[in-house]
């Protein structure tokens, strides 16, 4: 004996990216680049979120990254430059989730102190959890532009 649904299965289109009755040609350059969000919000903190018009929680965004990250520099933290170890390699990490922070920290010679005052193991962590507060606010844009976000 067969059982039969009652209609048709129906999916969602919700959350995806680009819906089958569109293809390439016909959609625009925002539905298009997907990743756009999450590249940007990476490389600049609060861009994503700028970028989808999203203006108050794009500006808190790059408001706590950059006070995070510039307050670390201010406690003499360290911006890691090699990993030896496990724990060395997991703060490198978090470090590149500050994106271009990051580089231009490293190439104007910032964080790059011998630690000597009690305060910079804490501005090390401050610019570390910049980093993947970064990471976090990337992810959010790009769950903001594929629908599974509101």
């Amino acid at each position: 004996m067969v059982t039969c649904l009652p209609g048709p299965v129906r999916y969602s289109q919700k959350g995806m990216g680009t819906t089958p009755d569109k293809n390439a040609g016909t959609q625009d350059l925002a539905e298009r680049y997907v990743y756009l969000p999450l590249i940007a919000g990476w490389l600049v903190p609060g861009a994503g979120h700028f970028l989808l018009r999203k203006w108050g929680r794009g500006t808190l965004l790059a408001v706590s990254i950059l006070s995070m990250f510039v307050l670390g520099l201010a406690m003499q933290g360290e911006l890691y430059r090699g990993a030896q170890d496990v724990l060395d390699m997991l703060g490198m990490v978090g470090d590149l989730g500050n994106g271009l922070l990051y580089l231009v920290g490293r190439a104007l010679g910032l964080g790059a102190n011998q630690v000597q005052v009690t305060t910079a193991d804490y501005g090390t962590r401050f610019i570390v959890v910049a980093g993947l507060l970064n990471v976090v606010a990337a992810v959010d844009a790009h769950n903001l532009r594929t629908g599974r976000k509101s």
